[in-house]
């Protein structure tokens, strides 16, 4: 068999492919032709020697805001994803209907790394920081229909923040129309969670199995647990049921007190995403990378954390065919180092942890071809960290 390239010697880790062990793994045309113990070098076109380090498919961050330019949040992936190993980002509700023919021609034909979507019910989509859903007028279901039927190549579910900012004034009615209109068109809803009103219990009435409740381990208002550090039981009851927690770390949805009691209690996340925007690429969250190390360091094992940055997202939004290394799937490949030494972490508290070890991406390889990093464009005007995240 020829190869354009082989990724040699690598500890590979795919436990949702059940790929794990010392292998190379053997790219032609664009997609994994080969996983094997000692694949043959002979005619091939290039070599990654990737002896002591870790080979897994290109990371799937289930939460990002990727329409630089045109919205509050919005950042480009390609500069991002050559220096972490992302290889699919999907947006999480940055564009709304008005917005989205310019997003599918400016953010996903122009990036190199993959980008999928969910469709802000909103319109407006996060051209703002907020308050959307504010004015139900900007619910236009049939417009919406008409723009997921005509872009379910890219559109993969529907997604509503709900909190005391976004629905002001306005209550639960957004989310009962996002409800609708993910009904309408067969796909998953994301739902945000922040501060309260509406109530996290009222909210949880309107979720259904395969549904994904973004920033999960929330330290705010509508956090998941009980005063005394219990899962609620609303929370337990919709979990068992198919609902898909997702941590979405961003600059305001990870507690290091709720992930803690969570992981201490064997109740790990179903998806492990970023939440990656404008914010929170300063800090404290960063990147995947970063983000994955925090609950490395946290004792979630690394195929744990890789399988929920890979195969679990996937699945989440029904593209099982991507984040993986089995043959004939894109190939989208990342290589990391574990690096070992002191290192401290921070949630978006500010709270500090410290560590031994952190994920350090060393290549991202998109359809077959290693991504080459690239000058990021400049943070926005109003792309200023909260007070208390800011480094003196």
């Amino acid at each position: 068999m020829e190869f354009d390239l082989i990724i040699k010697g690598g500890e590979v880790v795919d436990p949702g492919s059940g790929l794990l062990g010392r292998m190379d793994v053997g790219i032609q045309g664009g997609v994994i032709a080969a996983v094997d113990r000692a694949l043959p070098t002979e005619g091939v076109g290039a070599t990654l020697d990737a002896t002591g380090q870790i080979v897994t498919p290109g990371l799937f961050d289930l939460h990002t805001h990727v329409y630089w330019g045109a919205t509050y949040w919005g950042i480009e992936p390609d500069p991002i994803a050559a220096r972490t190993g992302v290889t699919t980002w999907l947006d999480a509700g940055t564009v709304g209907s008005y917005s989205f023919p310019g997003f599918r021609r400016y953010a996903v034909e122009q990036s190199e790394a993959r980008v999928l979507a969910f469709l802000n019910v909103s319109s407006i989509g996060l051209i703002a920081p907020t308050y959307e859903l504010n004015n139900l007028d900007h619910c236009d279901l049939g417009l919406a229909r008409r723009i997921v039927d005509a872009n379910r190549d890219v559109v993969l579910g529907i997604k509503a923040r709900i909190d005391a900012n976004t629905t002001r004034g306005v209550g639960l009615e957004p989310m009962r129309l996002a409800r609708k209109l993910a009904d309408q068109v067969g796909l998953p809803m994301m739902v945000h969670i922040a501060k309260a009103p509406p109530l996290l219990e009222d909210i949880f009435t309107l979720l259904r199995p395969g549904d994904i409740l973004t920033h999960c381990f929330t330290g705010q208002d509508n956090r998941i647990l009980e005063p005394d550090g219990r899962l609620k039981d609303f929370v337990r009851r919709a979990w068992d049921g198919g609902v898909v927690m997702d941590v979405g770390h961003g600059t305001g949805s990870f507690s290091y007190e709720v992930a803690e009691r969570m992981l201490a209690n064997g109740m790990p996340p179903d998806v492990i995403s970023t939440d990656a925007h404008q914010l929170s690429i300063q800090g404290p969250m960063f990147d995947m990378p970063t983000t994955l190390s925090k609950f490395l360091n946290l004792g979630m094992s690394l195929p744990d954390a890789i399988e929920r940055a890979t195969a679990r997202p996937a699945r989440a939004v029904r593209r099982p065919d991507l984040a993986t290394l089995k043959p004939g799937a894109p190939a989208d490949v990342a290589v990391f180092a574990l690096e070992e030494g002191t290192c401290t972490f921070h949630d978006v508290f500010m709270r500090a942890r410290s560590g031994r070890v952190r994920l350090v991406n060393r290549a991202t390889i998109r359809a077959g071809k290693p991504m080459v990093a690239l000058p990021a464009q400049p943070l926005a005007p109003w792309a200023e960290l909260p007070e208390h995240q800011r480094v003196k």
